[in-house]
């Protein structure tokens, strides 16, 4: 056990044991600190030369006048108590903003985060949300497991956006989304009888389990009917900084449904982490001072834009595109690989590398992946020199699923009923299609005639089955990442072909990387969900 240096009384051990885990080890963890002590004693704690609770003892718990440390950290179960300590972070505001401010630039305001619930948003919010990735990690509510014809007060739950709710459009708008609903509602229950029919219980299984896979299989199939207004949940932690640089995002939106998100969005987390998030206020000159600076550049973006408005190309069918990829980076991964155990410099290497047989640059590719025996052990960082770049035309409801890998770079444009739209084929198969694309046909007659005037919020009317184009850059071992997890069997079709499709061109275009996809999925599966809902009731003793 490492033993730690510093040595308290009795009496600061009483005063420490409740916020560590322990007063003697040099590895403690802090507890029972909100997130603004916790962020403020480390911002401390890198110019002192106190140990992390001698520095808490002295600076915090022993200056409880100015840090107002004994209200903060008092009991904070529900009611009186909570508000207490949320007026107690209040009064002592500026001592933190000073700490926080004198200790650190911006990467101390990773130091504190909160958990932050988005309830009642539509899908096209979550996925401005969730545009922010570094630093927060969302989970949003699935359109597999969870059936979305549900009407509160006798509506179904989608977004009345304001401005389309005050315009000419506003009936074109209700009567489409409702129309969309009532579609999806009307083929829940012949698809689940047609899929019932067509996968039959095999003995073995569970009766928990097929059910869940066939409910899986239906609303995936149907979830290309759901417009882009429809109602989620999300939850998210974040920390400081990634809350603070999400709030400035919101607020400049141009969609009211976002500006109004991080308006709430600050509103709430200024209760439990104010001086981690103080920047992002509306009024504060870094907010005032980021909008200018959006602003200016979504304009010049705009015009440019304009000016070189480029012929459409040939490539709007659906699938994936490398579009390029760094001809001399395998040269620069087998340096990579090599580097850290050598007494050499990186040109060095590359050079070496350059001038090898295409047998003995395998052979240092094989070392970084012959030890991996399944998708979890991850390949070294050598990887990250290697970058592609992927041009997509997909369903917006596989977007969304991709959309979620943080380690990349991508951009989508608006969404729009312009690339045609994925039907899945089982509904065709059972004779539903012609509801489906009836449903798809009127949503398209509604966004044309929407589109025009108000082209951002023509979006909210636009089914997730209608394709929408964005892109990925991305480096080979994030790409191998989203690849061998994308393509595993329980995923859904749409997003299971993109990661198989991007492996493929990769090892077709640089035959070398196609070692780094071992463990990517290319058979095809019916029930998908199957084997990992069988395992889960063998778990929970479900018959």
């Amino acid at each position: 056990m490492l033993e730690d240096y510093e040595e308290f009384s009795e009496a600061q051990v009483k005063m420490l044991e409740r916020f560590v885990t322990n007063t003697k080890s040099s590895i403690f963890v802090l507890r029972n600190l909100p997130e603004v002590i916790k962020g403020a004693l480390f911002s401390r704690y890198s110019r002192s030369s106190l140990g992390l609770r001698s520095l808490l003892l002295k600076e915090f718990i022993l200056n409880s006048d100015e840090t107002a440390f004994e209200a903060i950290t008092a009991s904070t179960n529900v009611g009186e108590d909570a508000t207490q300590q949320m007026m107690a972070i209040k009064k002592a505001q500026n001592f933190y903003d000073r700490i926080l401010d004198g200790y650190g630039d911006d990467s101390i305001g990773e130091l504190g985060g909160a958990h932050l619930a988005v309830e009642n948003i539509s899908m096209l919010a979550a996925k401005a949300i969730e545009d922010s990735r570094i630093g927060g990690s969302p989970l949003e509510k699935s359109t597999r497991y969870i059936y979305f014809d549900q009407k509160v007060k006798g509506d179904y739950l989608f977004y009345r956006e304001p401005i389309l709710m005050t315009s000419a459009y506003r009936d074109l708008y209700l009567n489409t989304c409702n129309m969309l609903f009532d579609t999806y509602a009307k083929l829940t229950a012949p698809l689940t009888a047609f899929m019932e029919a067509r996968y039959p219980k095999d003995p073995e299984t569970s009766k928990t389990a097929h059910v869940a896979a066939i409910r899986a299989k239906v609303l995936d199939c149907l979830r290309g009917l759901l417009p882009a207004s429809t109602m989620t949940n999300m939850g998210m932690y974040g920390n400081g900084r990634f809350f603070e640089y999400l709030i400035h995002k919101l607020n400049c939106n141009n969609l009211v449904e976002l500006q109004e998100i991080g308006k709430k969005t600050y509103e709430e987390l200024a209760k439990v982490i104010p001086s981690f998030i103080r920047r992002a206020e509306v009024n504060h000159k870094h907010n005032r001072t980021f909008a200018q600076f959006y602003d200016a550049m979504q304009s010049e973006m705009r015009l440019i834009t304009s000016v070189h408005t480029v012929k459409p190309t040939m490539y709007t069918l659906p699938g994936v595109r490398l579009i390029s990829h760094d001809k001399e980076g395998i040269y620069q991964l087998a340096a990579a690989l090599l580097f850290g155990m050598s007494d050499r410099g990186m040109a060095e290497l590359i050079e070496y590398c350059k001038k090898l047989p295409e047998e003995e640059l395998g052979r240092i590719l094989d070392a970084a992946v012959n030890a991996r025996e399944n998708r979890r052990q991850k390949s070294p960082r050598a990887l990250e020199h290697v970058t592609f770049t992927f041009e997509i035309l997909a369903d917006f409801g596989a977007y969304r699923d991709l959309h979620r890998h943080r380690l990349l770079t991508q951009e989508r444009q608006l969404l729009s009923c312009n690339y045609g739209y994925y039907m899945s084929p089982e509904i065709e198969e059972s004779g539903l299609d012609y509801d489906y694309k009836k449903a798809m046909d009127l949503a398209q007659e509604a966004f044309d005639k929407i589109q025009h005037e108000l082209p951002e919020e023509a979006q909210y009317i636009v089914p997730m089955g209608y394709n929408v184009r964005w892109y990925f850059c991305v480096n080979l071992r994030s790409l191998q990442w989203l690849c061998e997890l994308r393509s595993q069997a329980a995923g859904h079709p749409a997003y299971r072909h993109i990661a198989q499709e991007m492996a493929k061109q990769v090892a077709q275009t640089v035959p070398q990387y196609e070692r780094f996809f071992k463990f990517v999925d290319f058979d095809g599966y019916e029930l998908g969900r199957l084997d990992q809902e069988q395992r889960k009731a063998v778990k929970l003793g479900l018959e």
